[in-house]
């Protein structure tokens, strides 16, 4: 984190000025789309596949080079890919995040628990999260989830995982719950009945009507007046965990999201500036590169330029679609996203600060 805070003025300057071009430090990899969940959420499972090779995405890691600070790997069910481990050691060879993260259903118990330690022994200097998404409790977990069993599957994924934690040091556990119409009013018995798992960190975030998932009308999202309550919940319960040093700060910038995102939802509008395009950046199965998930508008295919970002990341159409975004053409709570958007808005530091102040 202290080696990115020197690099936040020229992300400044890049979306003021248009220079310098500087990499994104905050990157997600779609390695498939395809998954076996069905979920009430989301379509992505029904898209055609054209996935990059090992040998392809090692090219794009290389094009990255050091600049990604933090770097997702998702899907789709990202365990589903057989080669997921390499493709993670091969980003690592090459881009020294910080943080890597992996989201999973956690249905492919022996595979994910095979990967993840690789991963792990492999990415020695990288914080490596697995993120099990849990959307209820039980059968609820399965009806949204789309699938019989799935609640069961992920139970015994994360027991496996929490003995692996025991010899890897690096590896950091979360659940994350994703907040949709069909959970929202039930959303603080579903937190309470997770609690056992004993998570190093809880997150959530708003269903969202994504492009990428082909969900747009389908009223996935809930209402404002259903989200203010528990965007208020998950901050107080945020400012009152209990941490230190680095995790404090986490804690306390995640108070500062869920407020976000809760006036977002309300407002319809950009209330910080966004840095998709600038800061973020999203990359497509086949090597689209995108500013967003939420959009998922296409500037152009890696393959067409050897697998170097740069020929896009200047171009044409990722001018367009900065210009679309800085005119506040869109607006969401996309947490990942919003993680960057808040960390280059001095006001909402500054405001995690006070948190950290008030609730030592």
């Amino acid at each position: 984190m202290l080696g990115l805070i020197p690099k936040l003025p020229l992300y400044w300057a890049f979306r003021a000025f248009g220079w310098p071009t500087v990499k994104p430090f905050s990157v997600v990899i779609s390695v498939s789309f395809r998954c076996n969940s069905k979920c009430r959420t989301c379509d992505v499972w029904r898209k055609p596949n054209d996935d990059l090779t090992v040998a392809e995405w090692d090219k794009v890691f290389a094009s990255l080079g050091t600049a990604p600070f933090y770097m997702t790997f998702t899907g789709g069910e990202p365990f589903l890919r057989a080669d997921l481990d390499d493709l993670v050691i091969s980003a690592y060879k090459h881009c020294r995040p910080e943080v890597i993260t992996i989201p999973t259903n956690g249905m492919l118990t022996d595979r994910v628990v095979e990967k993840v330690e690789r991963m792990c022994r492999e990415c020695p200097k990288s914080s490596i999260g697995i993120n099990l998404s849990l959307d209820g409790v039980g059968d609820e977990h399965d009806d949204i989830r789309g699938v019989e069993g799935n609640w069961k599957l992920s139970l015994q994924t994360w027991q496996q995982l929490k003995e692996l934690q025991q010899t890897h040091k690096n590896l950091v556990l979360t659940v994350h719950t994703v907040i949709s119409r069909f959970n929202v009013h039930r959303f603080k018995e579903i937190q309470a009945g997770l609690k056992f798992l004993e998570p190093d960190s809880y997150i959530t975030e708003v269903a969202e009507e994504r492009v990428e998932l082909d969900t747009v009308g389908w009223g996935i999202t809930p209402r404002p007046d259903d989200y203010d309550e528990i965007a208020d919940f998950l901050s107080q319960q945020a400012r009152q965990a209990p941490a230190k040093g680095i995790a404090r700060f986490t804690q306390a910038f995640r108070a500062q999201y869920y407020q976000f995102a809760k006036r977002v939802l309300r407002e319809r509008d950009q209330v910080i500036p966004c840095y998709a395009g600038w800061a973020s950046a999203h990359i497509a199965p086949n090597g689209d590169l995108w500013s967003c998930c939420i959009r998922a508008e296409q500037v152009g295919n890696l393959r067409q330029t050897n697998y170097d970002l740069m020929p896009l990341w200047k171009g044409q159409a990722m001018a367009q679609l900065r210009g679309s975004i800085k005119r506040k053409e869109c607006a969401c709570p996309m947490a990942n996203a919003n993680y960057a958007n808040m960390l280059l808005h001095p006001p909402t530091v500054a405001k995690v600060l006070l948190d950290m102040t008030a609730t030592k």
